[in-house]
Formats: structure tokens, sequence, C-alpha cells
């Protein structure tokens, strides 16, 4: 154990010490700019003055807050207000120099966020999700208080994006049925007239999809940039809604072969070049693209994983960076750092190693993180949330901890994570959390026959998707595992499924193909509440009471069911959402779930 000896350990340490995200600034006001830190011990909006260094804290609210727009014109901050992390509420919108808030858009009731989108001549989109009227896109022309649903279907959808001059909008949406392939179409704000289309081909051996990345900032500007995957991953290309034209962009590297993994883009200012972001194996680069001459221009970032990129009006690219063994900073790629927050930093920590296991769908990629002196070790198979998400090679406050605790960390990014290509996402379809599972097993048993991982002492554990996998894999592989650890976790699904918010309701039925109604058997066979009889393992579940995700209701049951069976377990409940925005809960749960798992593996 490598823990300090001061009152603090390292481990909080790393939890406590400020930190901030990447800023975000106003079209036509480049100076002003938005940001989240933690500075006060809660998750808040900051703005910042960059041309007087100012700093101003803009919301207070107990649960914290993350969800913030600046207007164009950087005179207003958007956020987004809901009740203790319950994701439904409304935006709200403070002037940019301070003030009293207001409603920003009185006429549209409280609901879960489907996007929202501005305007450079103040029309704005504001999209809505419920259950008992799926996706309404609402909008407010410029220089009315007049609001219309422009877009409405039971499907989920989001706004994609509005055109500089707002006369066009990009909606991306499902209405096909397939949540994880989405279609693209592009609206006249002026009737609410379909300029455009681009449909998601579904139900074949090799579904595509389409994702809004945003309109070309210039006036007069029809270009979209789009994600797409015509290729068997994503790749940026140009759609110019005005004639129809599409122009894929098909990037190679210096020696002429396609990049592996998966592109995203960003216009940079004046739409003549871009900003691309190339994600491969756990980490990530940045280029720019010159779009007159097709020349590509890697970028000087460290190895290690960008989190965000933007591109400034003075040339320059900033950007959040981190590796596992160091923490994050805004860069800049003039070599400066950009933002940092006051304080002391967080302690690093050790670096990953890769694995690559041979698993029963491919090759399976694994990050490994192990403590000091020979192994083996008791070990955390922490498990990533999504699924359609992925482990990086990024600094992470909980694995550092545990290695900080003489355990060693093992995170596999399994079938349906992206960054390996669309064929390793979309092989996650109807034996849902059983094929994660036999990924996990690989490594597993990888880990075992290696000398890293005492097979004695495995501890199963993760968060919203990965607390689902740590339940499942409980009762399906019941002697793999010590412990278990599951946060937020799905537990009986089709409990989850009655109670969950709508946009993941889209995605369930995407995954089983069809609803518990339509595809019974999959989800019984995909809910940990089925396996629940065989669990041997001691479990811990984390609950947040106001989840509209993985809701408490379906938590309860399972926590039911263990007690009438006599299992060991210990349910800890938070009066939040998804998760938590205030540092010293955070460190309350990861300080109970180290407790729980040492008193099992020591």
């Amino acid at each position: 154990m490598s823990e300090e000896t001061s009152t603090v350990p390292t481990w909080e340490q790393r939890f406590r010490a400020p930190r901030v995200s990447l800023p975000d600034w106003a079209e036509a006001a480049p100076d002003r700019a938005l940001y989240v830190g933690n500075v006060t011990g809660v998750y808040e909006v900051y703005a910042w003055d960059r041309a007087a260094d100012t700093h101003r804290q803009v919301t207070d609210r107990p649960h914290g807050t993350t969800d913030a727009e600046l207007s164009p014109d950087g005179e207003w901050i958007w956020w987004f207000d809901d009740q203790d992390g319950d994701e439904l509420g409304v935006w709200r919108r403070q002037p940019f120099a301070g003030g009293a808030d207001e409603e920003a858009v009185p006429q549209v009731p409280a609901a879960y966020s489907a996007g929202l989108a501005f305007g450079v001549d103040g029309t704005v989109v504001v999209g809505t999700s419920t259950d008992e009227e799926g996706t309404a896109l609402h909008l407010r022309r410029a220089g009315s208080e007049a609001v219309e649903v422009i877009y409405r279907h039971e499907e989920y959808a989001t706004v994609g994006d509005l055109s500089h001059d707002g006369s066009l909008l990009a909606v991306d949406h499902s209405e096909h049925g397939d949540a994880m392939h989405s279609a693209v179409r592009v609206l006249r704000t002026a009737d609410g007239s379909t300029a455009g289309e681009l449909d998601a081909v579904t139900g074949a051996e090799h579904p595509l999809g389409y994702l809004c990345l945003g309109f070309a900032p210039v006036a007069g500007d029809t270009r979209l940039l789009l994600a797409h995957q015509r290729r068997g991953r994503w790749e940026p290309m140009i759609w110019d809604v005005a004639t129809g034209a599409e122009t894929e962009l098909r990037l190679t590297d210096a020696e002429g072969r396609d990049f592996p993994g998966d592109l995203s883009a960003q216009w940079r200012p004046g739409a003549r070049a871009l900003l691309v972001d190339h994600e491969y194996e756990a980490r990530s680069e940045l280029y720019s693209y010159e779009l007159a001459t097709g020349e590509l221009t890697r970028l000087d970032t460290p190895r290690g994983t960008v989190a965000g990129a933007t591109a400034r009006p003075d040339g320059t690219v900033e950007f959040l960076w981190s590796s596992a063994a160091e923490p994050v900073a805004v860069r800049s790629t003039t070599g400066e750092v950009v933002l940092r927050a006051p304080g002391e930093r967080p302690a690093p920590s050790v670096p990953v190693e890769d694995a690559w296991v041979e698993g029963p769908g491919g090759r399976v990629h694994a990050l490994v993180q192990r403590p000091a002196g020979p192994g083996p070790f008791p070990t955390v198979f922490e498990v990533h949330g999504g699924p359609t998400d992925h482990d990086t090679d990024a600094f992470a406050a909980g694995p550092a901890a545990w290695v900080d605790h003489g355990f060693a960390v093992v995170r596999v990014n399994y079938r349906g994570s992206t960054g390996y290509g669309q064929a390793w996402t979309d092989a996650l379809r109807e034996r849902v959390g059983l094929i994660e599972l036999e990924d996990i097993a690989a490594v597993r048993e990888w880990a075992v026959a290696s000398g890293l991982a005492d097979p004695a002492r495995l501890v199963l554990s993760g968060g919203s998707w990965g607390g689902y996998l740590t339940l499942l894999g409980l009762g399906t592989q019941p002697q793999a595992w010590a412990v278990g650890l599951a946060a937020v976790p799905v537990a009986d699904y089709l409990t989850a499924y009655e109670d969950e918010m709508e946009a993941l309701k889209s995605l369930d039925r995407t995954l089983f193909g069809g609803s518990p109604e339509e595809q019974p058997e999959r989800w019984r066979a995909s809910s940990p509440l089925t396996y629940v009889e065989a669990v041997q393992a001691p479990v811990y579940i984390s609950a947040g009471v106001n989840d509209p995700r993985c809701p408490i209701r379906q938590i309860e049951n399972y926590v039911e069911r263990l007690a009438e069976l006599g299992k060991e377990h210990k349910v800890y409940r938070f009066d939040a959402g998804h998760g938590s925005l205030v540092v010293e809960e955070r460190i309350r749960q990861l300080r109970q779930e180290i407790a729980f798992a040492v008193k099992y593996t020591r």
C-alpha cells in the first residue's frame, strides 16, 4: 500500500484536487468562455472572461450542474436545471456578466433534454423527450417570443445543429427503430419542410448510421459536417444540403493507409479546414485537415487521451489531455497550459499496460495497472459503462485509488465498446450482457494465467452498464468472483425498462431486437434478477434514489431477493441521480467499496 503519511490519503487528494473541463467559447465573442469545475467541492458552471482573465461561478446547486451552453454572441449562459439529478428539467439563462437567472424558454415544459442549438441571429431550438409524447423539437425564431414544435416523433431524436443563419435544422433521429444507427434529416425552419435526408441502413449484415457534427460556421453556407459508417467505422463526410453533394473524406496516414479505429471532426473557424480526432486502441490524437488541398497534419499531442478539443480563431487548438499516469490539463498547441484550477494538482498514478487476449469474438483489448511488488495481486476488473463507450489511457481517480490499496486494475474493452470499428460495437445484439461477459472471462483467464491476478481475490466492479455487467456476472459466473461492486446498475431489466427514460428504452429495444413483450426470452436471459439465486460472492450496491437511467425500483427488487435468499450484501442509497457531482459523496462511495472489497479479499 502506497499512501502518503499525511492525514489526507493520496487517493482522496486526487478526488479533492480542483479540476476543470475544456472551455467552450462564444462564436462571436471568443474571449467569453464557459467551463465546469469542482473548486467548491461540487461540479458547477463557471464563466471565464479571457481578456480580463476573470472567473465567475455561474451556478450553485447542492447536487451540482454540468450541462451549459453559451449563446453565439456570448451574452447569455444557458444551463439545464433539473431536480436532484433526475434529469427532468428546463433550460435557464443568466447574463454572462452576472445577474438573475430566468427561464430561457418558458413555453417549453419540463422534460428530459434532447439537445439545444442556436443560430447567430437569435433563433433557438430546444429538444425535449418524455415517455408520453416522445421527442419534440421546439423552435423560437429570432425576435419572437412565440414557440412552435417543428419536429415530433414517438421514437427518440436529438437536435443536431442549426445552420449559421438559423434557416436549416439538422435532426439526428431513430424513426426507423434503430437507436444505434441514426438517420439525419434537415428541416427548413421557415416552414418545417424537409430539405434533405440521409437514411440509416438497418436490418442488413452491416447496418450504417450517421451523426450530425455541425453546420459550417459561415454565413450562407449550407454544408453539414457528419460522421458516417459507410466503410465499417466512424469517418467524417460533408453534405451540402442545398446541392445534395456528398463528399466522403477518406483520410489516410503518411504511407497512404486508412486510419484504424474511429475518426471524428469539427469545423475550424472559417470552415476552410477541419480539426480531426482519431481514436484507436484506447488512445487518441489530433490532426488538421485542409479541405482545398487535402493536406493532413498531425498536431503535437502527447501519448494518451484527448478528451475534447476546440480550434480557436487565432489558429491554435486547445485540448483536454491526460494519461492514466498524468492528471488532466487544458493544453494548447502553443505548448502552454491554457487553464488550470487553483490549488494542488492531483497526485500522479501508475501508467497502464496494454494486454491483448484472444476472445470468442476476436482479440480483446484490456488496460492494466499494477501496484508495486510481485504478484499475483488481488485484482479489480473495473467494467466501463455505456455500453457504447470504451476505457482509455486517461487519468481516473478511481482506478488509481485501487492501485494505492494494493490492487491491480484491469479494464476490458469488450464487444460493444466503441473505438475498435463498427463490427466490434455492433456485435452487442440480442445476447445482451452475456456477450460482454464472455470477453471479460477471457481476459480474467489471461490475468490469472499470467500471474497478475490471484484467482481467489478477484473483484468484479462497475457503474451504470458496468454495474449491470457486474450483477449479471456474479449470477452467470458465480465461481469466478470473490466480491461484486455495482454502482447505479441495471438489476431487474424488465422493471428497469418500465421506469427508465425514453432515450434508454429506445436503445434497449435496439439491443434486444424488440421490447420485452416482443422478445421476452432475450430480456429474461439478460436480466441479473434471473440469476440471483446463483450468486455466491458478497455484493455491494449503490443506488441514486432519483436515477432516471437505472431507476431505484428495479434495484430494490433485486436487493429484496438477495435478502430473501440470505445472500451477503450491502446497499448504499444516495440522494442524487445517475451518480453524484459532489466530491465528498464520490469519496464516500469509493471508501465504502474499498472497505467492502478489502474485507472479503484479505
